[in-house]
Order: C-alpha cells, then sequence, then structure tokens
C-alpha cells in the first residue's frame, strides 16, 4: 500500500534518525540542559535571523505546543482569535478550551484569517461599553500553511502582524507543517515569520522528526516563566537530548527546506496527474496537502492500492478526499499512483 493519509505515516528522516542512533550512548542531563539542545537552539536563531536573547523551547507535538503557549500568552479572561477552520477550534480536542481560554472563531477565506476582519472584531469589541462581562481577545492564532494547504502572502501575514501590534496583542502562527509552507511559498521566507510572528513554532513531527516542535519567542517576556508552564502541562521531556538531536539535523544541510521541497514537489505532480484526468482539486493547494472531489467508484478502486482519507462523509455518488505527501513519499510511489487514475 502506498500511504497518503497524513505527513507523519512513517519514522524518522535517515539524517534525523542517524543523528539519534549516532548519539545514541551519550549521557547527558535531562530536560533540554545539554549540549545538543544548545546547539539547535543555536542554530535555529542564526536561520530566523534572532539573537541569543530569543527563546526557544522544544515541546513534542503540536496539540500540546498549542495549548502551552497559548496559557502563556493569554491572561486568564481572555481568549484567542482564530478562523473557524483552525486546527485549534475543529481538531485539537478542546485542548484549549481546557487549559480556560475560548477560541473566537472567525469567517475563514480559503482556511486563511484575513486582518480585515481581525481588525473590525477587535474594533468592535472595544466599542461596545459592555465588554468587561466579555471574553477578551488576547492574541491571535494562525497556521503557516492553514488546515486547508493554504498559505499566506507576505503582503497578508504582514496585514495581520500590524493589526496586532496596533492592538497590543500577540501574533501566534502554528508551525506544524511549516517547512511545507515555507517551500510553496513565492515570498515568505523563515525570518519573515520569525519577524512578523510574536510566538511561532517550527513543527518536526510532520516533517521528518520522531516526535518534536521548537517553540521560537523574539522577546523572551513574552512568555515568563515558560518552562515551568510546560512542566505543569506536562510538556517537558526528560531526555530532551532527542529533541536536540533532530532539530540539530534539519538545521544542517538546509535539510528542514530540502524535505518542504521534496514533499511540495510530489503534491504538485500527484495534483497534475489528478487534473489531467479531469479532477481539479476543490481547494488550491499548493502545499503537500491535495484535496479532491472523486467519484466513489474511483475511490474505492483507489483504496486498494493506497490508504488517504475522506474529507467528511463519504457522499451518494461522490466523496471529498484528502492526499497528503511527506518526507518519505517517492517518485514510485506517485507513478504507482498515476497508473491508476489513468486506468
Amino acid at each position: 500500500m502506498i500511504h497518503f493519509d497524513c505527513d507523519y505515516m512513517a519514522g524518522a528522516h535517515p539524517e534525523v534518525l542517524k543523528a539519534i542512533v549516532d548519539n545514541n550512548n551519550t549521557q547527558t542531563s535531562g530536560y533540554g540542559e545539554d549540549d545538543f539542545c544548545r546547539n539547535a537552539k543555536c542554530l535555529i536563531r542564526k536561520a530566523c535571523g534572532l539573537t541569543d536573547e530569543a527563546a526557544v523551547h522544544f515541546m513534542v507535538g503540536g496539540t500540546q505546543t498549542n495549548a502551552t503557549v497559548l496559557d502563556g500568552l493569554l491572561g486568564r479572561t481572555e481568549g484567542v482569535i482564530a478562523a473557524e477552520t483552525a486546527h485549534i477550534n475543529v481538531h485539537e480536542s478542546g485542548a484549549i478550551e481546557l487549559t480556560g481560554h475560548k477560541v473566537i472563531a472567525l469567517p475563514q477565506h480559503n482556511g486563511k484569517l484575513h486582518a480585515d476582519d481581525v481588525r473590525t472584531y477587535l474594533h468592535d469589541f472595544y466599542a461596545d461599553e459592555t465588554w468587561p462581562h466579555m471574553v477578551a481577545p488576547g492574541a491571535v492564532y494562525i497556521s503557516f500553511p492553514t488546515e486547508l494547504g493554504t498559505i499566506y502572502t507576505l503582503e497578508e501575514l504582514t496585514a495581520l502582524s500590524d493589526v496586532c501590534h496596533e492592538y497590543h496583542i500577540p501574533l501566534y502562527v502554528d508551525g506544524a507543517r511549516l517547512g511545507f509552507g515555507l517551500a510553496a511559498s513565492n515570498d515568505v521566507t523563515l525570518r519573515d515569520v520569525a519577524r512578523l510572528a510574536d510566538v511561532f513554532y517550527i513543527g518536526g513531527t510532520k516533517m521528518g522528526a520522531l516526535f518534536g516542535e521548537a517553540v521560537v519567542c523574539a522577546d523572551a517576556q513574552l512568555l515568563p516563566r515558560f518552562f515551568t508552564l510546560m512542566k505543569a502541562h506536562g510538556s517537558v521531556l526528560a531526555k530532551g537530548r532527542l529533541l536536540g538531536m533532530q532539530f540539530g539535523a534539519f538545521f544542517t544541510n538546509d535539510l528542514y527546506l530540502r524535505i518542504g521541497r521534496h514533499g511540495v514537489a510530489l503534491a504538485q505532480r500527484l495534483r497534475k496527474a489528478f487534473e489531467e484526468a479531469g479532477y481539479a482539486p476543490f481547494i488550491d493547494s499548493p502545499t503537500n496537502q491535495q484535496f479532491f472531489l472523486l467519484p466513489n467508484a474511483l475511490i474505492d478502486r483507489l483504496m486498494e492500492v493506497a490508504t488517504f482519507e475522506y474529507w467528511g462523509p463519504r457522499g451518494a455518488e461522490q466523496s471529498k478526499v484528502r492526499f497528503v505527501t511527506s518526507w518519505e513519499t517517492t517518485e514510485a510511489d506517485i507513478e504507482a499512483l498515476e497508473g491508476v487514475i489513468k486506468a
């Protein structure tokens, strides 16, 4: 079977795994207080164009990271603005609400949050004299790429950053698939994300790590005593060196972006195969996620050789599906799928 369900079906990228295996017998102190983590943090700061004062924290998974970071950014009576399709609003089982913070959902535009909608919401919120009785918007959340595989342009990202600064609230970027987003973007770089977002994370789990995400905060004071909060959330890995080893590999020899470019290139080839057969995507995604509305007969035939996900309930005659490429997807995988589509 060829697997297109998600981008973490396999284990770790060989270069990432090699970094772990080569240092498996090295004994270090725990909780990220080791040379591997220190080295990875330096590499990340350099790649982001940040000073040594920038904070970098290693965590294990995306939902855990979102819940912990937002709990650190938000006051007790504050919520977070996000698109209605945002991961934290739909696919995180209420993890944000479990920390006592409301997700304030605004309309989505191809998965994206528009700066004008955010500005209008913030203006109207504070124009209402009863606002002290309400959950105050304390941060803005976006993901890059979005849940629908779309990406923000530099202009869109700048506009969101501007409105957040105007209202003195932080912009937080979920970068679970950041490498794929950067590979697909025409004008946004890692340094742009680091410059425009107050806090963001560099995804590892979906980019070829066994596990792990790297939270980056240019102004460490935005997340005071964050290690303690991570500990309280059960988010501190005792064998923290495993995270440092993996992110050290990511930011050596341009591996992180190489993985992103690989996944995006094969996703676009997969898209072309469907389009040539007459099946256009119902979402225009330039990233490693591709969405199609297909006849159920074709879906059933494809499922004989490949696994992928329904994007919603199965329809009577046709259904929406999602295909996702990863570091492990090969040219041969795409060729095999092309053969079934053409047949």
